[in-house]
């Protein structure tokens, strides 16, 4: 027989676990369903976030207006979600997944379909609208990764899980620059080129909008019962017991979590003013060139991907997070200078291999952000961890997006790609100083002494609630 938590059964107050009751940890077929459904939407307003960006040229001329304000469009995204963060964090813990899903896919669906109302070069306010309705839908989406996976997933899956969800955003990015230049071509005609622009739009609404369906069909707030003992007894606690503010001081008095939180950061900031102005650069140095422009940032972001499913499964098999998050950071900083000197050589193809290397690791150190955070702060929520360093990646990459632009108008390529690297290599500094307390990993350790040995070799394994 499987043995249920009673009904009013204590919860974990003030770190201590109530004795004698028993829990099923068991995992869910549903998991993976919710985890993709979520990185498919969270996909949709990456795609939205650089589909200005990855046509610059393309979006000054239609509008008729400078190339920063164009670069704007993608600012907007860091700007909206400071002082959105906390109060959709407070909604997550207080609310739960499915209200945050319902809530990030719809705006972005509605994001979607205002921008089809911005299709003559006059109407450009209400592109703008459109944008930062689905840069709010963002502030929904940004934090979620490493909450879906310790609520869905396993202690020994929960890293990949993370890496998923994180994979979708990337993706979105990816067809970003790949899409864009494809479906709207640089045309003197504006009329042609308003056609082209809505070809874009309407898809756009189309996926946000089907999207939107699913999550009200299939997104669930949690499974049945729990995937791992360290999530048990978070589940456990009542709401009383939870106070988000002093949450929020626990985590800005962990010294490790500050470092790794200016860390991760300084990397996802140069990683967005990478982002942001890769079709300056390109065009720049290699005029016309619009579509390989976005094929270097595809490069950029497929690469990256590979980078953060291996590192997810990496840190699944073998727990490593500070030497792991270390070797990724150097290796951006290394890929950053590669790229930074050989952009000017004259060889596109050269530009795609040190392109291809730095994305590996820049953007594969995403997930590994997210999840050494969920370690260091346990048993504090990941939406709030998760949080407080996108809050941070959005400082930097709006500071690095507008100074790097300035350096490079006065200065050139090279000179703003070295102001990004002197910030990686801070940051490598800073990521060697974290110390490796791997809370979250600690308590499901402990745990498993509190096995009960079934009553017959058919039943499954109980789990017993004993002190941490």
């Amino acid at each position: 027989m499987v043995q249920q938590e009673p009904a009013g059964a204590p919860g974990l107050a003030e770190g201590e676990a109530a004795a004698d009751t028993a829990v099923e940890v068991r995992l869910s077929r549903r998991r993976w369903a919710v985890v993709l459904l979520f990185s498919s939407y969270s996909l949709c307003n990456a795609f939205q976030w650089i589909q200005y960006g990855s046509i610059n040229n393309v979006f000054t001329r239609f509008y008729s207006v400078s190339a920063f304000t164009i670069d704007w469009l993608s600012m907007c995204y860091m700007v909206t979600y400071i002082p959105l963060l906390f109060p959709v964090a407070w909604l997550l813990d207080k609310r739960g997944l499915r209200l945050i899903a319902l809530a990030g896919s719809a705006l972005n669906a509605l994001g979607a379909w205002v921008k089809l109302g911005s299709l003559k070069p006059q109407l450009f306010p209400v592109t703008v609208l459109g944008q930062v309705i689905c840069s709010i839908a963002q502030v929904f989406i940004l934090g979620m990764p490493s909450r879906i996976a310790s609520v869905w997933f396993s202690s020994h899956e929960v890293s990949t899980a993370c890496s998923v969800a994180v994979f979708g955003n990337q993706l979105g990015i990816a067809l970003g620059f790949l899409v864009p230049p494809v479906l709207v071509p640089n045309l003197e005609d504006l009329e042609k080129l308003a056609y082209h622009i809505s070809i874009m739009f309407f898809m756009t609404a189309g996926v946000a909008t089907a999207l939107f369906i699913l999550v009200v069909i299939v997104f669930k707030e949690k499974p049945l019962h729990p995937p791992s003992r360290a999530q048990a007894l978070v589940q456990s606690r009542t709401t009383e017991e939870y106070s988000y503010v002093q949450s929020i001081r626990h985590l800005l008095h962990n010294a490790n979590f500050l470092l790794l939180m200016v860390a991760y950061g300084l990397n996802v900031g140069c990683f967005y003013a990478l982002s942001t102005l890769l079709n300056r650069m390109v065009i720049h140095h290699y005029p016309g060139e619009e579509v390989n422009a976005g094929r270097i940032g595809l490069t950029i972001i497929l690469s990256g991907m590979v980078g953060a499913l291996i590192s997810g499964i990496w840190l699944d098999r073998t727990k490593t997070y500070k030497q792991t998050t270390l070797v990724v950071y150097i290796m951006a900083l290394v890929g950053m200078i590669a790229y930074t000197f050989t952009l000017s050589l004259g060889h596109l193809w050269v530009v795609f291999v040190t392109a291809g290397a730095l994305g590996f690791f820049m953007t594969g150190y995403l997930p590994l952000g997210f999840e050494f955070a969920a370690e260091l702060t346990y048993p504090e929520s990941e939406g709030t961890s998760s949080g407080l360093l996108n809050v941070s990646a959005q400082i930097f990459g709006i500071a690095f997006t507008i100074s790097q632009g300035q350096i490079m108008d006065r200065f050139g390529t090279k000179a703003g790609n070295l102001f990004l690297c002197s910030f990686l290599f801070l940051g490598t500094i800073m990521t060697a100083f974290i110390k490796a307390d791997l809370r979250r990993q600690q308590a499901n350790l402990d745990n498993e002494q509190m096995k009960v040995m079934p009553e017959a070799c058919t039943d499954p394994i109980v789990l017993e609630e004993t002190k941490l």
